[in-house]
């Protein structure tokens, strides 16, 4: 009697290690951030050398104009000057620079010899960061409130005037509102002194925890502040106001009323809660759109963070301290988004057990 032999193969792909990390929500969560940030990465590298002049023509152009220079003239001092070489090879110039970002290094400064462009991003993020940041906070804080009080009188008086007030201000861009700011408070008004609210602090303070720098520093940021919230108030509130109309006609909601648990339970554990899942990944999206955001408010104010930063850096044609900010900017929405994932997993178990499955 003979017995059939049963071959036996290598084991199944499912049930090896390379399979199980593959399938791994956070590997795959990992490799697309990667992916995402080395295609913005090519992206803005090329675009940039797209522009019209390079920092060389740039500062030729400005040499001929304050010391009445001949262009060859001052084409020999300002390419003595800056360490670049304009007839280097596009491509040559992206597989050094994509070296020098594996090993970390950012790069230097061309128009600024000898300064890193991350000790010159170290300088100026910390206040784009706290400036635009609070700005963020205290209107995504007043428009889920506000959206969720005129949600609960939908139809009346309120909801409408808020409604038509929210829509006024999610319709005008924020550098509008700056400019108003600035025309008819500081100018015609007379209110505050345009002059003396110019930089992130008074010039004449040392920086550090004392109770004068803190009040020259929370001066100073005041007005972009209340520009950053006027200009996103008006969303988060319609958005907000929809999400929780939407959660209120909800069976659980009905349920928790029969119950006979109390409004404020309801309105908090049920209505709350819910409403708020979709406005989380909205406010990722605008925590990491905040450093590329802030660019002309930052110039209207003369506030100096990474927006005014990188306005400077374009108008000298400085490549390499514009591929700084971009990469961080790439880097701070990517980040954002997978922070806004686990957030709303953590929010919503629905999202998690689907995610283990």
């Amino acid at each position: 009697m003979q017995t059939s032999k049963t071959l036996t193969g290598p084991p199944p792909l499912e049930s090896g290690w390379l399979s199980r990390v593959v399938s791994s929500y956070a590997v795959r969560t990992l490799l697309q951030a990667l992916l995402t940030i080395w295609a913005v990465v090519t992206f803005t590298f090329f675009l940039i050398r797209l522009m019209p002049g390079n920092p060389i023509d740039v500062y030729v152009g400005f040499l001929m104009n304050q010391s009445n220079l001949t262009y060859g003239e001052a084409l020999q001092q300002a390419a003595s000057q800056f360490s670049f070489d304009p007839n280097a090879s596009v491509f040559q110039q992206y597989l050094g620079y994509l070296g020098d970002l594996v090993r970390g290094d950012l790069g230097t400064s061309i128009t600024s010899t000898g300064t890193q462009v991350v000790d010159q991003i170290a300088r100026f993020l910390p206040w784009t960061l706290f400036c635009v940041g609070l700005g963020l906070l205290i209107s995504f804080v007043l428009g889920m409130t506000i959206g969720m009080l005129i949600a609960y009188y939908r139809n009346s008086v309120l909801d409408t005037a808020v409604s038509f007030f929210a829509s006024v201000l999610g319709a005008v861009p924020d550098y509008i509102w700056g400019l108003l700011i600035l025309v008819v408070f500081g100018v015609q008004l007379g209110w505050f002194n345009i002059g003396e609210l110019r930089g992130t602090y008074d010039p004449g303070l040392t920086p550090g925890f004392t109770p004068a720098f803190i009040w020259s520093v929370v001066r100073h940021a005041f007005l972009p502040v209340l520009v950053y919230v006027i200009g996103t108030l008006g969303s988060w509130i319609l958005n907000m106001r929809s999400s929780t109309t939407s959660v209120l006609g909800e069976d659980y909601v009905n349920v928790a009323r029969a119950r006979g648990l109390t409004p404020g339970r309801i309105a908090t554990t049920y209505v709350g809660r819910n409403a708020a899942l979709p406005l989380f990944t909205l406010l990722a999206v605008n925590i990491g759109l905040v450093i590329g955001g802030s660019v002309i408010i930052e110039e209207l104010f003369v506030y100096k963070g990474i927006g005014s930063f990188l306005f400077f850096s374009i108008s000298q044609r400085d490549y390499t301290s514009m591929q700084g900010v971009f990469l961080v900017i790439a880097v701070s929405v990517v980040v954002a988004n997978i922070l806004a994932d686990l957030l709303y997993s953590s929010l919503d178990p629905r999202v998690r057990i689907e995610g283990e499955r």
